[in-house]
């Protein structure tokens, strides 16, 4: 039987995001991208300076763990005024299912209801099964946007976004 629960990350566990981040994201996106544009977009984005970096920025980063064994990670943060951005959410391929990442959500509106937050915003690969998942989550598309990271490769996302105060999520 599965006991979720989940902890605030700090700077410490770089290491753990890292290691749980190279187990999850080349399964995830092998079939949307280049193995060439994955490995430049772990170093982009998951980099020991570059988590760094987001946590400095105001990024919560939250880990999952289902029986005190880590099995994902997510982070957020407030964007704008009552606009609160979910940048990451990851849990291994074996987890999948059995509502994680739902609890995940759940965990972090919770959160940001408490900062005042009126709007879940995220961006998703316009390829990603996971559309599906957050769409049945009350999450709706709002707009599209290419994204040029640089070395010729982008992100081509749709922008999601849920009202707080609507049924769902």
């Amino acid at each position: 039987m599965s006991l979720l629960t989940i902890r605030n990350a700090t700077v410490e566990d770089i290491e753990l995001i890292r290691d749980l981040n190279l187990q999850i994201w080349p399964q995830t996106y092998s079939h949307l991208q280049t193995p060439e544009q994955i490995n430049y977009m772990l170093e982009m984005m998951y980099s020991k300076e570059s988590l760094q970096k987001q946590m400095d920025e105001g990024h919560q980063f939250i880990i999952l763990y289902d029986n005190d064994i880590p099995i994902g990670f997510a982070s957020y943060s407030e964007i704008k005024e009552q606009i609160f951005k979910l940048h990451k959410l990851y849990i291994l391929p074996a987890h999948h299912g059995g509502g994680k990442g739902k609890f995940v959500i759940d965990h972090i509106k919770k959160n940001i209801l408490n900062k005042g937050a009126k709007t879940l915003q995220l961006n998703v690969n316009r390829n990603n099964v996971a559309k599906v998942f957050y769409e049945r989550l009350g999450f709706k598309v709002i707009g599209t946007d290419d994204i040029d990271i640089g070395n010729g490769f982008f992100m081509n996302d749709y922008i999601m976004e849920k009202k707080l105060n609507e049924p769902g999520v």
